[in-house]
């Protein structure tokens, strides 16, 4: 059977197995332009005029008929599409299923049905067949007339639910809010919203669901609400006399040279010049109001505006914006037509369903730029042109910067703008790099000058100002706009005195109680709810509902997304500061036992909030426990930079409280975590990596914990061979083997086995590394992934290649360096594919083999560029300067051991360097293998100093005595094929 979607995605596929069978955008449109009138016959040239309008009537025929062959092609001879020489008609058959039809006869069927039960059965049955809009991102005109009346009718079904009596309220409530995201614009749905939530028994939901529909009748409309949503207030707040005016809301007032400003950025975005646009300036100076108005005027003109708020406060979770814009309702609709590929890595951000732990940071960190691109990939998948907005940037964190950057970079000619507003003073590193390539448009904000001001002031006041009150209003706010508001809020005259002192006495007009929420609302620290106010309050909960409308009429409190926040950053420290430090203590303790309550279901969403709050409620314990959870949360991202500081904060924690052993297992605990996070970001060269694992160990060693202690120094050696610190590598490698003992974990011990094959073959002892080699193998045979973090079956024969060859046996590292391709080509996991090329490059090259070199390392650096593997790069550009040779191939290799030398990545130095004085002049060629001995000698990479040696002895008057000691040296180590290039070159030589 076959398995049309139309609503929400667009996809054909085999109802049976879930197949794919077409995701054509052509395709499917034409399927459902006739699912749309299903059973009329639609002609042939009316179909083909709409779908190539552009095209004569002939070739638009031609079309048609080619498409038609390909829908064929794919979905073979379908019953349910009728095709003649006239016309095309699609009927009801039982060999396919099409969502709009399960929709329209479950929705006719709830119109017809003669009792509720019935009505609403089926009613349900059409709301859940209805899981999108029709063919998301599509534009064209019939598409767009077929979705909103297919809107409407979901609607109307919204509508009957609501009605109708059911004994399900959860069934309604679900309903009404449906219907709110429909058609937001709308009372009657909030309306309903509010009855419904009154007759639960939420009186303060009812409220909220008020303060939002005024919150977006003003924002779009600049409307408020009708009198009978206001008198449904009434009703709720019990206020029978006259109604309560909330504070008036100036409009826009000057600025209109910067407002024409960002119309030029958006013009220029909007023709496919994605860029940043940012409005800088001092606090309370207006930028987000600018920028609010900028976004209206781009709605209005039929564009897609997400927007991200930034916060000062911790406890917001990484991409925390991107994620807010990824929620905008027109953005959801458009990316639902993604590929599920990029779907997928959505849900990593707004994932359904709380995720499963799992994953390596050390690889995994390879999918951070896939990552990214599914995510620029679902803001720009609609066909309208897309405004971001990003508020407060100075806040930024430092994985939605980089998001931004490699956004533009990816879709240059996307209609996309990045509108921010800066702090001036705060931090803007992340923006050089978009300033320097001509993405970026800086719009300075100044304060009003005199006249501004006194506009500004008789807006806010409702009245002309005389001329001394203009004068003094000017004189005494500097012309920052918040200022002015708040001053002439807090009184009709201008002000005498500082903006904190006019933002305390505006904290002081509400009443007790509600000063009392505004204290437990800034100790919040950023979005809040109804919900979470009254369970950390010790008001009841009516009190608190009165108490959040009154600052909500006072413009202190704004609605945001169903939520709360004060109505500037200024406001909420202002508030904050007006609570004794015990009362902070006790108000953040409730906040944070609120929150877990509240998020029971989920506390990952909330981790990092729920850290902070419990940190400054004296609760260092749970603090720990929900900093190591959100780390974990910001590492399921690639956010590694913020993991690290949580779990540096948790750190801090647990080394502050008294010596213990329990203290000593937590700080082992945090330090385990850290060094995954670390190793991601910083690399395995990283000393303060080097440092964390050092203590972990200690503190292993010091519990008696053996697979922690075995884990510590497995990461160890990796950290300790990187950095070319080859004998303290296998000395690490050698204890982990001695902590092996029966019931030992396989993957644990062949990884212990691993580590002593890799340090023993640079130790220049190749037999008993490819003894080790086999050794880990046998004993993670079937393991997915070793504790350092890559593929046993494929890291393993990859090195042991390099064993094999200098061992002599040629046809074996040929084929144990195939081998691993093959199987990371299978896995179709790209870290362990350029582990396997990396390492295959170095077999080509130890072989002289320059056309399997070269075809290796096109494909390594490719991988490399496209998922920002820097270590494995580098050895792209040595080996391929190497296998291209001449002055350009020289430049590559120098590049590439620099950048290696700059990460602190000195293993196999010797090995580098030689070949880079196998393309350089005879002089530098001479001191390059100088540089190469030493380095050798200083970190006891001694496997290619037999090679160095060689080499070197063709710069000397009489290369016999160095010769003979390569020689000698090659067969202490069992390097035969080494042996074999200083036997040869002795030959030519002769006797000295």
């Amino acid at each position: 059977m076959l398995r049309v979607s139309l609503l929400g995605e667009q996809v054909i596929a085999d109802d049976a197995t879930g197949a794919v069978l077409t995701r054509s955008p052509r395709s499917v449109a034409l399927v459902a332009y006739l699912v749309v009138h299903a059973g009329l016959a639609q002609p042939r040239r009316l179909i083909a005029g709409l779908f190539w309008p552009d095209s004569t009537d002939a070739q638009a025929l031609t079309n048609l008929r080619r498409e038609l062959h390909q829908l064929r092609q794919v979905l073979g001879e379908l019953p349910s599409l009728a095709v003649t020489g006239r016309d095309l008609c699609w009927r009801d058959t039982p060999a396919s299923r099409v969502d709009v039809r399960e929709f329209d006869v479950a929705r006719r069927a709830a119109l017809a049905a003669d009792d509720a039960r019935g009505a609403l059965a089926h009613a349900h049955a059409a709301l859940a067949a209805y899981r999108g809009e029709l063919l998301p991102g599509l534009a064209d005109d019939w598409v767009l007339a077929a979705r909103a009346e297919l809107d409407r009718q979901c609607v109307e079904l919204c509508d009957l639910i609501c009605r109708t009596p059911s004994g399900d309220p959860a069934a309604a409530l679900a309903a009404a809010r449906r219907r709110i995201r429909l058609r937001p614009l709308e009372e009657t749905g909030y309306r309903t919203l509010m009855r419904l939530q009154a007759d639960a028994g939420d009186r303060a939901g009812a409220v909220s669901t008020y303060h939002r529909c005024a919150s977006v009748l003003e924002r779009e409309l600049g409307v408020v609400p009708a009198e009978p949503t206001r008198a449904a207030l009434r009703r709720l707040l019990a206020r029978p006399g006259p109604e309560v005016g909330r504070a008036a809301a100036p409009g826009l007032v000057g600025r209109s040279a910067e407002l024409a400003r960002l119309g030029e950025a958006w013009r220029a975005a909007a023709a496919g010049r994605a860029g940043v646009v940012l409005v800088r300036g001092d606090a309370g100076v207006g930028k987000t109001r600018l920028v609010t108005e900028f976004a209206g005027l781009a709605r209005a003109e039929g564009a897609v505006v997400a927007t991200g708020r930034c916060f000062g406060s911790a406890g917001q979770l990484p991409l925390a914006p991107v994620a807010e814009w990824l929620r905008t309702p027109a953005v959801q609709r458009a990316a639902a037509g993604l590929d599920p590929v990029w779907r997928a890595e959505v849900e990593r951000l707004l994932p359904a369903s709380p995720p499963v732990a799992g994953g390596h940071a050390m690889v995994d960190a390879w999918q951070r730029l896939r990552f990214f691109e599914g995510l620029a990939r679902a803001l720009t998948a609609g066909q309208r042109p897309v405004l971001l907005v990003l508020d407060n940037a100075q806040w930024c964190d430092e994985e939605t910067s980089a998001f931004v950057t490699f956004c533009l970079g990816l879709v240059p000619d996307a209609p996309l703008l990045v509108a921010a507003t800066l702090r001036d003073g705060g931090a803007e590193t992340w923006l050089t790099q978009l300033r320097d390539d001509g993405k970026l448009t800086e719009v300075p904000l100044r304060p009003f000058d005199a006249d501004g001001t006194a506009r500004l002031g008789e807006a806010v006041a409702g009245r002309p100002l005389s001329e001394s009150d203009r004068t003094l209003l000017h004189a005494a706010t500097g012309g920052f706009p918040l200022y002015v508001v708040e001053a002439l809020r807090t009184n009709a005259s201008p002000p005498s005195g500082r903006l904190a002192g006019v933002l305390r006495a505006r904290l002081e007009q509400p009443g007790p109680a509600a000063r009392e929420v505004a204290g437990l609302a800034a100790a919040a620290g950023r979005d809040f709810t109804l919900e979470l106010l009254t369970e950390a309050s010790d008001l009841d909960a009516d009190t608190v509902v009165d108490a959040v409308d009154e600052l909500w009429r006072r413009r202190i409190l704004r609605e945001v997304g169903g939520g709360y926040d004060f109505t500037h950053d200024l406001l909420r420290d202002a508030a904050y500061q007006q609570v004794s430090p015990p009362r902070r203590w006790l108000l953040h303790r409730r906040l944070a036992q609120g929150i877990e309550l509240l998020h029971a279901g989920d506390p990952d969403a909330v981790a990092a909030q729920l850290a902070e709050q419990y940190a400054r409620g004296g609760r260092p314990d749970r603090a720990v426990e929900h900093y190591r959870r959100a780390a974990a949360v910001a590492a399921r991202t690639f956010a590694h930079a913020e993991a690290i500081r949580l779990l540096k904060e948790a750190l801090a924690l647990v080394r502050a409280q008294p010596p213990s052993g329990n203290r000593d297992r937590a700080e082992l605990a945090v330090l385990e975590a850290l060094a995954g996070p670390l190793n991601a970001h910083q690399g395995y060269s990283s000393p303060e990596l080097q440092r964390t694992l050092e203590q972990s160990l200690a503190l292993a060693e010091s519990l008696d914990s053996q697979d922690s202690a075995l884990t510590a120094l497995l990461e160890l050696w990796s950290s300790q061979f990187v950095q070319g610190r080859t004998a303290q590598a296998h000395a690490s490698a050698e204890r982990a083997l001695s902590l092996i003992a029966p019931g030992t974990n396989p993957a644990l011990s062949g990884s212990a086995h691993f580590i002593v094959a890799g340090s023993s073959v640079s130790l220049g002892r190749p037999a008993e590394g490819l003894r080790h080699f086999e050794l880990g193998a046998e004993r993670t045979r079937g393991a997915s992934t070793w504790p350092i973090g890559t593929r046993p079956d494929i890291h393993g024969p990859a090195w042991a290649a390099h064993a094999h060859w200098l061992l002599g046996h040629d046809d074996a590292a040929v084929a144990s360096s195939d081998a691993a391709i093959e199987r990371a080509r299978a896995a179709g996991h790209p870290y362990s594919l350029t582990i396997a090329l990396a390492y295959a490059g170095i077999t080509h090259q130890l072989r002289h083999d320059r056309p399997a070199l070269a075809t290796a390392v096109a494909e390594l650096r490719g991988l490399c560029d496209r998922y920002g593997f820097a270590y494995y790069r580098e050895w792209a550009l040595v080996l391929g300067g190497w296998a291209r040779g001449g002055a350009a191939g020289l430049a590559a290799a120098q590049e590439g051991v620099a950048h290696l030398k700059a990460e602190g990545a000195f293993a196999r130095m010797p090995y580098w360097l030689t070949l880079v004085a196998e393309l350089s002049a005879p002089e530098a060629a001479r001191a390059t293998l100088d540089a190469a001995l030493a380095a050798g000698e200083a970190r006891d990479d001694r496997w290619w100093l037999p090679e160095v040696l060689r080499l070197r002895a063709a710069h000397d008057a009489d290369p016999g005595p160095r010769l003979r000691a390569a020689a000698e040296l090659a067969r202490a180590q069992g390097s035969v094929a080494l042996l074999r290039r200083c036997e040869a070159d002795l030959a030519v030589a002769g006797p000295s």
